[in-house]
């Protein structure tokens, strides 16, 4: 990928590399080439490495040459460039997706927790769906603590008391630093909460991390919920900033770390890749956007195969986007960070060939959300060939009138200083939104959101993998459990509970959002392709935990 230049076309060298502001890039370095060699061709380009992972040759670097890129790539020892921009966006105090944290206006109704060991069981119809239950997966596998999930998100809250148990504090990692604002000067990380700008390995600031974590493994300790593998280790592999953007080097960072460790699954709910999807050469981006995609995808990809390759079953969401991925469409929103003062979206159309990362990368299962009724939620991604498996992410819409109802997302741990933050409890404690819900036992009290988004369907999908490691793994010396990622694939996907394409295959969804004061309608049509066994809203079908262990 080394760029050759005509003579009459040749970069100016008269400027000198180091009068320009400090801007960070990611390099990639070409594969087989010596650390020396790509460390020379740096220097030799005006940078400086600040951060190194020799696992799959990705650096961060620092240079003041404002020719910085086009310097690079006239050396063959560097394969790829891309401004170490942000990458997903979100505002302060929300979860990475939009869809994710609508709010709904039904009241929630008390039940009893009957036969259930947990008292907010009732809420969990998300568990009933895929008989992770007492009376289903839960009897036959809980779970084995010697089996680690990953979480790369935005944090955990380690002392939440639904998630305390299972946490493990020791292997887990942040490789992220709170930036408090973009280039243009609008917050984005806001202040930091600690004087290192790092937040500690047990800490979420944004909701989205310990959300998933909960539902991966919230322990059955009689105070809320219980996850879909509530006695596997979990551990944090902070990736996400506090907004809920994705940087690419903490995540390369991460999903190295986690094969190194030997973590069993990792689950990625997020999109690496300020492109939303990452094309390498759509006529609609410049040059130096081209080559920044093309770095994005072969950096996370080789840090996907790393992974892979150290046993690490990689499991991802499937995308909030609503639209088919085999097919053309629109990006509107791409790229959503300014690497550069002022820089902004443009539209473009993404054809099939452009990758959303990791969702769409090589050895990953994407999983797209249902919802109460199991229909596909109206705001999941799908695609014929991109969705491996389906799994609860909750569906408030998911109703005859389209109304927005917390009853139909998914509960799962919410930190109590974010809902303190955001003025959502009374003095005494309690929730005063339908959102959020508390349940204490013996004197310790905890909070739980509901939530919706193909975040929360990936998680489900993620713990019935650490249940079929749970039960079909080996030993692996280091005193944990092993399973070949391509065998828990295959038994996640076997067996799935098959689920064809609804009839007509062609879905209007309509839902409804409150925009200033007032409900307004939204519609969206969906065409669902493919066979019962594997279509496009489906994959292979909903993911069931009483199957995979039964197998």
């Amino acid at each position: 990928m080394a760029l050759a230049f005509p003579a009459s076309a040749a970069p100016d060298r008269s400027r000198s590399r180091d009068e320009g502001a400090a801007s960070e890039y990611v390099v990639l370095y070409n594969e087989d080439v010596s650390p020396g060699r790509a460390h020379a061709a740096v220097k030799a380009a005006g940078g400086r490495i600040v951060h190194e992972n020799t696992d799959v040759g990705v650096a961060t670097v620092v240079s003041r040459n404002p020719d910085f890129t086009t310097d690079a790539m006239e050396h063959r020892a560097l394969e790829g460039v891309a401004h170490n921009r942000v990458i997903g966006e979100a505002p302060k105090g929300r979860s990475s997706t939009e869809v994710e944290t609508a709010t709904g206006t039904g009241a929630l109704v008390p039940g009893r927790p009957g036969k259930d060991t947990e008292p907010l069981a009732h809420l969990q119809w998300d568990m009933k769906q895929i008989h992770a239950t007492d009376e289903g997966s839960y009897e036959t596998e809980p779970g084995d603590r010697r089996v680690l999930v990953g979480v790369l998100d935005t944090g955990i809250d380690g002392d939440h008391p639904d998630i305390k148990a299972n946490f493990n504090k020791a292997l887990s990692r942040n490789f992220t630093h709170d930036i408090p604002k973009d280039v243009d000067g609008r917050e984005l990380d806001g202040p930091c909460e600690f004087t290192s700008c790092v937040d500690p390995v047990d800490w979420d600031d944004n909701e989205h991390g310990t959300h998933v974590a909960s539902t991966i493994a919230a322990p059955r300790n009689g105070l809320g919920i219980s996850g879909v593998a509530p006695n596997v280790s979990l551990v944090n592999i902070r990736v996400g900033q506090d907004s809920g953007q994705f940087y690419l080097q903490p995540t390369v960072d991460g999903l190295t770390y986690a094969a190194k460790i030997g973590v069993n699954v990792v689950n990625m709910s997020y999109f690496v890749d300020p492109w939303i999807w990452s094309c390498a050469d759509n006529p609609a981006d410049s040059s130096a956007d081209r080559l920044e995609q093309r770095t994005i995808i072969a950096a996370t990809q080789r840090a996907l195969d790393f992974a892979h390759e150290h046993g690490v079953t990689l499991v991802a969401a499937a995308g909030n986007q609503l639209v088919d991925y085999t097919k053309p469409h629109a990006d509107n929103a791409s790229p959503n960070f300014p690497s550069v003062p002022g820089e902004k979206p443009h539209k473009r159309t993404v054809s099939a060939n452009c990758l959303s990362m990791p969702t769409e990368g090589e050895h990953v299962i994407p999983v797209s959300a249902t919802g109460p009724s199991t229909r596909k939620s109206y705001y999941s991604s799908f695609g014929d060939g991109h969705v491996a498996v389906a799994a609860p992410g909750g569906d408030k819409a998911d109703a005859p009138d389209g109304r927005p109802d917390d009853r139909r997302g998914i509960w799962a741990a919410y930190p109590e200083h974010i809902a303190k933050l955001r003025g959502q409890l009374d003095p005494d404690g309690t929730p005063k939104v339908p959102s959020v819900v508390r349940s204490c036992k013996n004197g310790t009290c905890a909070y739980y959101q509901s939530m919706q988004g193909t975040s929360m369907a990936a998680p489900h999908a993620g713990g019935v993998a650490a249940l079929i490691i749970s039960r079909y793994g080996r030993p692996d010396g280091r005193s944990r459990l092993a399973l070949d990622p391509w065998v828990v694939e295959r038994v996640l996907r076997g067996t799935a509970t098959a689920t064809p394409c609804p009839s007509p295959n062609t879905v209007e969804y309509v839902w409804y959002k409150l925009t200033d004061g007032k409900w307004v309608k939204n519609t969206s049509t969906q065409t669902c392709e493919g066979r019962a066994r594997r279509n496009g809203f489906y994959g292979e079908g909903i993911v069931d935990a009483l199957r995979a262990v039964q197998h």
